[in-house]
């Protein structure tokens, strides 16, 4: 049986090889191996649900307990940077983050297109292929995640430090709860608990959401209690998250209010996705999220800045350097028929002459930001000599390397628009829907927050937001290969109060989609439940698992586990906990296929 082992260098660099484009990964498996991390011979089990947030401790025992967990606190910061493109205890990178984001849900999402079907380590001849090379791309980047948080999580030292317990299993429960919305059900339960081989059982969407649910709740308690601790514990443990979450919170990381709003955001996430499968427990979520305090302020932003950590965005690399991805369609489309900001400084213009293949006219280069169709057969090559999508729009490196987007687990304008969708439903948000959707939009910017001001987003955000009716735009293929599509785009952008729920729900959620790009997993969970965006669709889905019709998105990722244990446990417990087969089209337990309101 197969084995993924994970080692960590926290305390040197490691010298990585550069390839032309992604790194191989280790294919998922149920097994959990922590051979490479223990501290000790002895492996625990069982502890990580339970918090003992008013346990006494004595200054001896806390300095105890904080030197017996040293290598674990460090270990635990290569599970931070694997939740968004980290491998081997590095900060996230372009081959990891490629295999997250950029090979799957990017394209799921249509932010973009992998332009070209060959790759060192594998083949993807159509954005919906399940490719047994790249489909268990982000379940890997979990696993990185998992393998260090749970071991930790179930030390005995850890609850003698609660505080710093309940952030790492809010970041535990936070990847969980993407990677289920990617696949659909896994031995959460058994994860956790920290059981190291098969079989495992899997659950099912419902049960891991009202876990997590419970575990946030802890977390809260737990935080909410803290001030209550004498001052010397509060300035040790501050000292510990100063040390080791600060790359997550940057100067905020020792405010412990900022972990607090970081919960309830997220337990205002979870709510909104349950919306269709159970109104109730969805405003019960949301409204007690709300009450107990939610993002208010970009200095309470959860993510990981570039600019402070000594990094670029990986997506600058993979685009612009490699050539393997490029605009989607959807997204050009979406953002002229807006006119939107990013269409005129995010995207270069095409970077070679294109020549329709029918009627033999001339695009020359650098004319206009050109996406890629979802769903057309790649090229083969990343130079534009050979394979002409490589001359679709890429990345301004003038923006991804000088305005340092930041890699975000929370997005304040991600908050807003949460806020403002839930007054739809008539729950108490706090405020009105018009003013949670502008405030949304005047923090959408994708510029990390201390280069603000230098965008063009600010600059124009008084024009975006006043647009009343969208512009007439049509898509238009420069080969001639796919016909030219007329914008799907029928609404404006500025708000207003007497417009119906459906379409104040479709501008909400399309203000979301675009102020968490790149993001993708968000916004690819708004497009199953909600159907906004509206996009164009995707040519050839028959190219996928064949379960899929025309003008049908991809409603999960296919289970990433191929090795036989874990084939065992999907048929046991896996296909009952999904609910279906394990296919594209078969739909997760949130998404619900019925009308909005």
């Amino acid at each position: 049986m197969k084995k993924n082992k994970i080692f960590f260098t926290l305390l040197g660099s490691v010298a990585l090889l550069v390839f032309q484009s992604c790194l191989d990964y280790d294919i998922p498996t149920d097994d959990f191996d922590q051979t490479e991390i223990k501290v000790d011979d002895t492996i625990y089990h069982g502890a990580a649900d339970s918090i003992d947030y008013m346990k006494s401790i004595s200054e001896e025992g806390l300095d105890a307990a904080i030197q017996a967990l040293n290598t674990s606190f460090r270990q635990a910061r290569g599970g931070i940077y694997a939740m968004r493109g980290g491998k081997e205890g590095q900060m996230p990178g372009a081959h990891s983050y490629q295999r997250q984001f950029s090979l799957g849900p990017d394209n799921y999402a249509q932010f973009s297109v992998v332009p070209h079907s060959d790759f060192m380590y594998g083949e993807l001849r159509h954005i919906y292929a399940v490719s047994p090379d790249f489909n268990p791309g982000p379940f890997s980047c979990y696993e990185i995640s998992k393998n260090v948080f749970v071991p930790l999580l179930n030390r005995p030292e850890i609850d003698s430090i609660p505080e710093m317990k309940a952030i790492f299993l809010l970041l535990f429960n936070y990847a969980s709860q993407e990677i289920a919305d990617l696949y659909g059900p896994f031995p959460y339960v058994d994860f956790k608990a920290n059981k190291q081989s098969s079989p495992f059982t899997y659950n099912d969407l419902r049960t891991i959401y009202v876990n997590i649910k419970a575990n946030v709740d802890t977390v809260l308690k737990c935080l909410h209690y803290f001030d209550q601790k004498p001052e010397w514990y509060k300035s040790k443990v501050k000292g510990q998250m100063s040390q080791h979450l600060s790359d997550l919170s940057m100067m905020k990381a020792t405010n412990v209010e900022t972990w607090i709003r970081f919960a309830n955001s997220f337990k205002l996430r979870m709510a909104m996705h349950i919306v269709k499968v159970d109104n109730p427990m969805a405003k019960e979520w949301a409204e007690e999220a709300v009450r107990d305090g939610v993002i208010e302020s970009t200095d309470d932003e959860i993510g990981l800045r570039p600019m402070y950590l000594g990094m670029t965005h990986p997506l600058l690399e993979i685009t612009n350097t490699w050539g393997d991805s490029r605009l989607s369609a959807s997204f050009e489309s979406l953002l002229k028929s807006l006119n939107h900001p990013y269409a005129d400084y995010v995207f270069e213009k095409n970077g070679n002459a294109f020549v329709n293949k029918t009627t033999g006219e001339a695009t020359p280069a650098n004319t206009r930001i050109i996406g890629m169709r979802e769903g057309v057969t790649p090229g083969t090559g990343q130079a534009s000599g050979s394979n002409p999508y490589a001359g679709c729009s890429k990345l301004s490196a003038q923006v991804f390397a000088g305005y340092a987007p930041p890699l975000y687990l929370m997005k304040m304008s991600e908050v807003d628009f949460l806020r403002a969708e839930g007054r739809l439903y008539g729950w108490d948000m706090g405020g009105s829907e018009s003013f949670f959707y502008n405030r949304g939009l005047d923090n959408a910017y994708l510029e990390d927050r201390d280069m603000k001001m230098a965008s063009t987003y600010v600059t124009r955000l008084d024009e975006y937001k006043n647009l009343e009716t969208p512009v007439a735009y049509t898509y238009v293929d420069p080969q001639g290969i796919v016909n030219n599509e007329p914008s799907v785009t029928q609404i404006g952008v500025k708000w207003n109060d007497g417009d119906t729920r459906e379409i104040k729900l479709e501008k909400i959620i399309t203000q979301k989609y675009i102020a968490a790009y790149p993001y993708s997993y968000e916004p690819w969970v708004d497009m199953r439940r909600t159907g906004y965006p509206k996009v164009f669709p995707v040519i050839n889905p028959g190219n996928g698992d064949g379960s899929l019709s025309e003008g049908d998105l991809i409603r999960r990722m296919p289970f990433p586990n191929t090795d036989d244990a874990s084939i065992r446990d999907i048929q046991a417990t896996g296909l009952k906990a999904l609910g279906g087969a394990d296919l594209q089209a078969t739909r997760l337990w949130w998404d619900v296929d019925q009308p909005n309101f």
